[in-house]
């Protein structure tokens, strides 16, 4: 049998300050799979994605990606296959033009000028930014630099993407493109979101924190059956539970 894509044993993690924000966090992922990781504010949802490419290391337990361990040494081919999209794209793009910061990644694997370029092209095409290639991030919408960042990360060709909030502050077109690029995906795939409605569209799976541990984890359709455990988890089910209900009557 093949390794999980990612594979969490009894992770723990706590800040400087001492607040625990992991406690014991243990579950696999499959090749291909797409999951939410659902939860309330302070749950430990984007410290536990912080963990799957080395930006924070577990004070105690394991942390594997493809069988690899989430350790310093190990960090640098981590980092190449797990892309991480942060909430805030103006967290991941710093470089003058779109075209150096989609570049970033690939030049600093190492490969040649002609092969930077050629991922470049493709991976602002992919996002639907050609043409954007000289113009700074800083000058463009939201929703674009959202695009650009994913563009940064696709040029990489990791084999996990794991997305910080992915829908916060988008406009209906932009929320429409990135839903629709997650959905096509045939790498693995771990979404942190508090919108239920958009891990009911985008994943198959669902695994809920609570205070640093999995408190469901579970099926799509099996998790939406149980609104009274998601919204004492501060999961707003009522509000979005049309939407869900057809949703799942299309799983």
């Amino acid at each position: 049998m093949s390794a999980p894509a990612c594979r969490l044993v009894d992770v723990a993690y706590a800040y400087p300050d001492g607040t625990a924000a992991l406690a014991g966090v243990t579950f696999d992922i499959a090749p291909g799979e797409k999951i939410a990781v659902i939860g309330p504010n302070g749950a430990g949802k984007s410290t536990l994605l912080l963990h799957l490419n080395g930006v924070l290391l577990a004070a105690k337990g394991r942390v594997e990606i493809d069988g690899m361990e989430v350790c310093r040494k190990n960090l640098g081919e981590i980092r190449r296959r797990v892309g991480v999209v942060f909430q805030n794209p103006d967290d991941q793009l710093f470089c003058p033009t779109v075209r150096e910061d989609v570049a970033f990644g690939p030049r600093n694997m190492g490969l040649a000028d002609g092969e930077v370029q050629g991922r470049v092209r493709s991976a602002l095409e992919v996002v639907g930014m050609t043409g954007f290639e000289n113009r700074s991030a800083h000058h463009l919408s939201y929703g674009q630099k959202k695009k650009v960042a994913i563009a940064t990360v696709l040029s990489m060709r990791p084999s996990l993407w794991a997305f910080d909030e992915p829908t916060a502050n988008l406009d209906p077109a932009s929320l429409r493109a990135v839903e629709a690029f997650i959905r096509a995906q045939e790498d693995t795939v771990v979404v942190v979101t508090q919108d239920l409605a958009f891990a009911a569209r985008t994943c198959g799976r669902i695994v809920a924190l609570e205070e640093g541990r999995v408190a469901l984890d579970g099926p799509l359709d099996g998790i939406l059956s149980r609104p009274a455990e998601l919204e004492r988890l501060g999961i707003d089910f009522s509000r979005q539970c049309d939407l869900c209900e057809k949703i799942r009557g299309a799983v």
